[in-house]
């Protein structure tokens, strides 16, 4: 679960980054769950946009394809949502401590 500093960090971040996957009419396949998993595990942090032809919402499929493959929604904004999942082999991004 991400913090609201960590949130903020990362919506930072994926700012400057363009949606490198879509989800189309057919919605959140197990392919492009797998592609995702693949993406968060090399990047970390992925911009993912909806087409207007698909059943689902951005809420919806960033719900879907974070419960899918392990990852937090960082922010869902328009036809866009970002999820962040650290990499289990090299972490890139470090995230701003928690404070107790």
């Amino acid at each position: 679960m991400l913090t609201s500093k960590q949130r903020a960090y990362l919506r930072s971040l994926a700012n400057g980054i363009d949606a490198i996957f879509q989800v189309g009419k057919n919605g959140v396949t197990p392919e492009l769950r797998d592609t995702v998993h693949n993406a968060l595990e090399a990047r970390e942090l992925v911009k993912i946009s909806v087409l207007d032809n698909n059943m689902l919402g951005p809420a919806e499929a960033a719900e879907m394809l974070a419960s899918r493959t392990g990852a937090d929604i960082v922010q869902v904004i328009g036809n866009k949502f970002v999820l962040y999942r650290a990499s289990k082999t090299k972490p890139v991004i470090e995230l701003p401590p928690v404070k107790k």
